[in-house]
């Protein structure tokens, strides 16, 4: 399966074996991990809390990927958003892409966190030391998307 929402880590070195195994094809594998930063715009966080809407979620990721098997010809595509409670260092999210050619799954892996980032239903709370707030969709994020549209 292309994509997973999990509350557990993962270990991106298996992913990779099994995105690639029995390929010999696939030229390019690129990785994307996103971590949870100690300090944001709001100071520094102890804590980050991702909310998920299950069902909705993985369709709507599903959605994203099928957008980019579309865009470039991927021999492989593998997505995995963690939710629950994560601390500073934590992983969040992975995007796998392989391809024949490394322009490809550059640009396709590039276009998917683009996306998870502006279309994935995703809600994050931050917690400051006990102050806790809602993270509010970036307008840097959304013009990275916008280059994207057709």
């Amino acid at each position: 399966m292309p994509v997973s929402v999990q509350r557990e880590d993962f270990d991106i070195a298996a992913e990779t074996d099994l995105l690639t195994a029995g390929d010999p094809d696939i030229g390019a594998v690129v990785s994307f991990t996103g971590l949870v930063r100690q300090m944001t715009g709001a100071g520094p966080i102890t804590a980050m809390e991702l909310e998920h809407y299950p069902g909705m979620t993985e369709a709507a990721l599903a959605g994203i990927v099928a957008e980019a098997e579309a865009r470039w010809p991927l021999q492989g595509v593998r997505v995995i958003h963690r939710y629950g409670s994560l601390r500073p260092g934590d992983r969040i999210v992975l995007v796998l892409t392989a391809s024949r050619h490394r322009q490809a799954a550059f640009e396709a892996a590039e276009f998917l966190m683009d996306y998870l980032k502006t279309q994935a239903p995703f809600w994050k709370k931050e917690d400051h030391g006990g102050e806790t707030r809602w993270v509010d969709a970036r307008d840097s994020d959304d013009s990275a998307a916008a280059r994207w549209k057709r």
